[in-house]
């Protein structure tokens, strides 16, 4: 519970450190739960959008859903997605990629890269009726969540641990965590999504595994921002790929 509640006060801003004192070392365990927390923010998200909808256009409810996830996150995951453009935008060598992703000042590619994910989502959700949209922001935010945890296991941080920037560095998950964090990335696709959509779950993948690459080449290791933007990308892919589908198969 200790690593529960750890995962859902550093991945939120729900005031949840009240409930207990979380013991700090818990705070470097929270990969494995954090597709868990992606029912909460992806539970929230949709649940304004359902609601929103029954008074408002489904695009104008979708402006207020994804304005309440990023309330809800402290838009954690979207600082982490420009970040990561300004860095590998900018920067040439591993130094500077680095010291630009530290760099709290938004830049160009950072700026054009929360535009275009945001435009995306919305124009991509907007296509489907608002029961499916609903049923892909719950599926689509554990599932991404639970692949992008899978990085720190592949690569070393980049930075010193004094470095970091949310004064934690991950401990890569055991196997038991891998499969509890893909098992609860899994779950809502499979109660939620209509079968004919749970193919979607497949695009992220090689998304996850480009940024990898781009990751290993560049820096020789990830950052907390690299996870969040791992996430950001495999969540466009997966949308994207299931706007595909569903014009297909409906």
């Amino acid at each position: 519970m200790n690593t529960l509640l750890a995962a859902c006060i550093f991945f939120t801003r729900l005031p949840l450190g009240r409930l207990g004192k979380v013991p700090p070392g818990a705070f470097r365990h929270i990969l494995a739960r954090w597709s868990l927390t992606g029912w909460l923010t992806g539970g929230v998200t949709a649940g304004v959008l359902w609601l929103c909808a029954r008074a408002l256009p489904l695009p104008a409810a979708l402006v207020v859903a994804l304005g309440a996830r990023v309330c809800l996150t402290g838009a954690l995951h979207e600082d982490a997605w420009a970040d990561f453009l300004d860095g590998f935008g900018g920067g040439r060598t591993r130094e500077q990629t680095l010291a630009i992703m530290k760099d709290s000042a938004l830049g160009t590619y950072g700026l054009l890269g929360l535009v275009f994910y945001f435009l995306l989502l919305w124009s991509l959700l907007s296509a489907f009726p608002t029961a499916t949209a609903c049923a892909l922001v719950i599926g689509a935010d554990a599932w991404c969540k639970s692949i992008a945890a899978c990085l720190p296991n592949l690569l070393p941080y980049a930075r010193g641990e004094a470095e970091s920037k949310a004064g934690v560095v991950y401990e890569p998950m055991s196997r038991c965590g891998i499969v509890f964090s893909h098992l609860a990335g899994l779950l809502p696709l499979l109660v939620f999504l209509p079968p004919g959509l749970w193919v979607s779950a497949l695009f992220p993948l090689p998304v996850f595994f480009f940024m990898f690459r781009a990751m290993k080449k560049r820096l020789q290791g990830y950052t907390g921002d690299c996870c969040g933007a791992v996430f950001v990308a495999c969540e466009s892919a997966f949308y994207l790929f299931a706007a595909v589908f569903y014009a297909i198969t409906c």
